[in-house]
């Protein structure tokens, strides 16, 4: 499972979760200014800038950057796989 952590008004969160829909990858998204716990867990990990992406819990590293520089292969691998 993806799990995608963003805010309100995220030009990069919203193309993270478009770029996530348009590879038709399922996730679930959470807005850290809706959920204190979730941004609480963010910081706690050392994540100060959104989006933050996760697989089976599991950091992504690089947000939407990291996410669209991906290879076909390595995204098949680290987010559809």
């Amino acid at each position: 499972m993806i799990t995608i952590y963003t805010k309100n008004n995220c030009p990069f969160c919203d193309m993270a979760k478009q770029l996530l829909d348009k590879r038709e990858v399922s996730y679930e998204s959470i807005n850290i200014e809706e959920n204190p716990d979730a941004r609480e867990f963010l910081v706690d990990g050392g994540h100060r800038s959104v989006p933050q992406i996760f697989k089976n819990n599991e950091h992504i590293p690089g947000g939407y950057q990291g996410l669209s520089g991906m290879s076909e292969e390595e995204f098949n691998t680290k987010i559809k796989g």
